[in-house]
């Protein structure tokens, strides 16, 4: 079993109706010195507030429909919509224009969306809790009175709109409890909220001055065309990037560890691009500073000699924090990029600066002003620049990479870009309209190479979301693969995703083996590609070390990414490193207590070590956060093996249920009948999985799981069509 991404999977009905586990649009309203006022007082403004906040227009159109749940929070109220993000947002702004009327009442507001459920509390009646409650509550406590404050999340999603786009204010990100980080807007408009920077965020910065304003120098381009320029930029280089955050959306919340992630020897030659600051007056110029920040970081990856961190663990940053020393500590690099950006007509201004982290010294700075129509030339100049800076050879090839465009075609690179915006939010629905955007793309511009690889990572993990079948999916996702390879054959990401393929699909090992290897050989920085090389092929082929020494790279190159540091894991626990895989799901855990996956795969180590209960314990955890039916059968199996034989067969009935609605492996039912004691019936479920080509069975010779068919002719022969004896380390399974 694999853990290539943790994905959100839509609900069966059944299961929602269990679960209870909903995206929830949250309004939370606070009065601002509430505990300042006598009881009376107290009683007073909430009724008034209550009435205000009742005879809004949002608030009534949600209640007519049934789709709005209230709840008091003490010092004001939590509104929780379930249509769409625009709810909340448009109910904040029809309160603050009623409370022009109460100047008396003072409140602030926070909104975000994301997951809750239903649960009881000590006088059994039923509430809602979640994170999507707990995120809004972080988010009102950054603001001041008069506040409507947004998630990053949230105003990610109502900056598709174009009437809401001039109101969403980026003020970067607030610290709040426990350490987390959130990406926070503020939201004002005509009057209404408050348009002070909060008190919270007003930290000193590591830029002294901000860069002089930039003047238009003429306006020879279309608006439609900056537009397409400006989120060109943001998302070229998302291409590289596979890496999946705990949560759906932006906000990047997670706990940075104090400590290095990964404790390796720190090399000269070695760097993090963080985060650009945007200081153009308008938030869409936000996403082109993004972009700047993503093309350097791809250009600059692809220099072998340099070792060059992700972006998925360099966002965790804001654009210039004062700890620089502990950062390229945290990261495993000695240099710092930092930048910002500013933009005015089809006039940029790039300032960069690189910084030499254990001294704080600035090895080299420079600014950029350029035509928008430059932007590229701006972006290869720097990333040159610092290879020459950091002694990395470039070879010719290298050199040629980093001053290419990957299309002439506007239109096509905007397409490529919505796609990339809604593949990375990982739920079957987005990433089929992220599919779609793809293949317009390709219509547009046919020798669109990045285009074609966008379409074979969609059809490569729809599967992995319940949104495909496999044996549908995957042949797909080979011909758009090899069809970018043959447009561009420099590019390195079509190479990784057909080595996966190969692993689980048509089990081709050693073509599997061919394309990780050709893969990282074109793109040496791109950790998915030793991601998936060690936690697919090598563990398949019983070359265990390879396996860890690949999956502690792809640590090194992404050390803050929660899908890389929850498979490394998975690489312990399937090379039968036990103890060390449960130390490594505990240390996911702790970065995100709600990473479902952490949890299952932490409850198949305890099992190897002997700690059913504990395990059957990590199960229930990971079902009552995600209806994903793999943990499902996982606890039913723990359950038979517990001698708890009703139990299991109650939530193999379920399963099979959920099957009826939606995809379920042919593997989960295997492993619960292995468990009830029933070989025949779980050799039968296998050798399904294996003749529907479902991605579950390239691990078949080293799965602990497994072992109790080992010996049995049938499996045998099932092993040997899968993994051929002569491919097979057989030394392995000793370990």
């Amino acid at each position: 079993m694999h853990n290539f991404e943790s994905p959100t999977q839509e609900m069966s009905a059944e299961v929602k109706k269990e679960i209870e586990l909903e995206i929830a649009h949250v309004l939370l309203i606070d009065v601002v010195g509430y505990s300042k006022l006598l009881v009376d007082e107290e009683i007073e403004f909430l009724q008034e507030l209550n009435q205000i906040v009742r005879s809004s227009q949002s608030f009534r159109a949600a209640e007519t429909t049934g789709k709005l749940i209230r709840m008091p929070t003490g010092d004001g109220m939590a509104l929780l919509f379930f249509h769409n993000p625009e709810e909340p947002v448009r109910c904040a702004v029809e309160i603050s224009k009623a409370l022009q009327d109460h100047p008396h009442i003072q409140v602030r507001m926070g909104i975000h969306s994301g997951p809750v459920n239903r649960v009881k509390d000590v006088n059994d009646k039923t509430t809602l809790a979640g994170a999507g409650i707990n995120v809004a509550q972080r988010v009102l406590d950054c603001g001041d009175a008069g506040h409507i404050l947004l998630s990053g999340h949230i105003a990610e999603d109502l900056a598709q709109y174009r009437h809401w786009q001039p109101h969403l204010h980026d003020l970067g990100e607030c610290e709040v409890k426990h350490g987390l980080r959130l990406h926070l807007f503020n939201l004002y408009k005509d009057g209404l909220g408050n348009p002070q920077v909060p008190e919270k965020l007003k930290r000193r910065r590591r830029w002294k001055q901000r860069a002089a304003p930039v003047r238009p120098v003429s306006p020879s381009w279309s608006p439609k065309f900056l537009l397409t320029v400006a989120l060109v930029v943001s998302a070229v280089a998302l291409a590289i990037s596979v890496s999946i955050f705990l949560r759906r959306g932006s906000p990047n919340i997670a706990r940075v560890p104090a400590k290095g992630s990964v404790a390796v020897s720190i090399p000269e030659k070695s760097i993090a691009v963080l985060p650009f600051e945007n200081l153009s007056d308008e938030k869409g110029n936000a996403y082109f500073a993004d972009g700047v920040q993503d093309e350097i970081l791809t250009r600059l990856s692809k220099i072998a000699d340099l070792k060059v961190i992700s972006r998925t663990s360099t966002q965790h940053y804001k654009s210039a924090p004062e700890n620089l020393a502990d950062i390229a500590k945290q990261l495993g690099v000695a240099h710092i990029l930092e930048g910002r950006v500013q933009k005015s007509g089809d006039v940029v201004r790039v300032n960069v600066q690189l910084i030499k982290a254990a001294n704080d010294s600035h090895l080299w700075a420079n600014t950029f002003d350029r035509k928008l129509t430059d932007i590229f030339s701006v972006e290869s100049d720097i990333a040159k620049t610092i290879a020459d800076t950091l002694q990395a050879k470039l070879t010719g090839s290298e050199e040629k990479q980093m001053s290419k465009k990957p299309t002439e075609n506007p239109e096509a690179y905007e397409l490529y870009l919505r796609g990339r915006f809604f593949w990375n939010k990982r739920t079957s629905a987005d990433m089929k309209t992220a599919l779609g955007y793809f293949e317009q793309a390709a219509s547009v511009d046919p020798n669109y190479a990045v285009a074609y690889a966008g379409m074979a990572d969609c059809y490569l993990l729809l599967p992995l979301y319940g949104g495909g079948v496999p044996a549908e999916m995957y042949p797909k996702a080979i011909a758009m693969a090899q069809k970018a390879i043959s447009l561009d054959p420099t590019l390195g990401e079509p190479h990784a995703s057909l080595g996966l393929v190969h692993s689980l699909f048509d089990f081709d090992f050693a073509a599997s083996v061919r394309e990780f290897e050709e893969a990282i050989r074109l793109n040496s920085n791109y950790a998915i590609a030793h991601h998936w090389f060690g936690d697919s092929t090598l563990p398949a082929l019983g070359q265990f070390d390879r396996a860890n020494a690949e999956a502690k790279r792809a640590l090194e190159l992404d050390p803050l990414s929660l899908v890389m540091i929850t498979d490394a894991g998975a690489v312990y626990w399937i090379t039968g490193r036990y103890q060390e895989a449960v130390a490594q799901f505990r240390k996911a855990l702790e970065m995100d207590p709600r990473n479902y996956t952490a949890h299952w795969q932490l409850g198949q180590a305890l099992e190897c070590i002997g700690d059913l209960p504990g395990a059957i314990a990590e199960y229930e955890k990971s079902t009552q956060l995600d209806d994903d039916p793999l943990p499902l059968g996982l606890l039913a199996a723990a359950k038979a093996k517990a001698g708890d034989r009703p139990a299991a067969l109650a939530i193999l009935n379920r399963i099979q249920e959920i099957a009826k609605e939606r995809y379920v492996p042919d593997y989960s039912f295997a492993l619960i009948h292995l468990a009830l004691g029933q070989k025949d019936e779980a050799l039968q479920w296998l050798q399904s999985s294996y003749a529907k080509q479902q991605p579950d069975l390239n691990w078949i010779r080293v799965d602990p799981d497994l072992r109790p068919l080992h010996g049995d002719p049938r499996f045998e022969a099932l092993a040997e069509n899968i993994v051929p004896a002569r491919e097979f380390n057989a030394s392995a399974t000793s370990k």
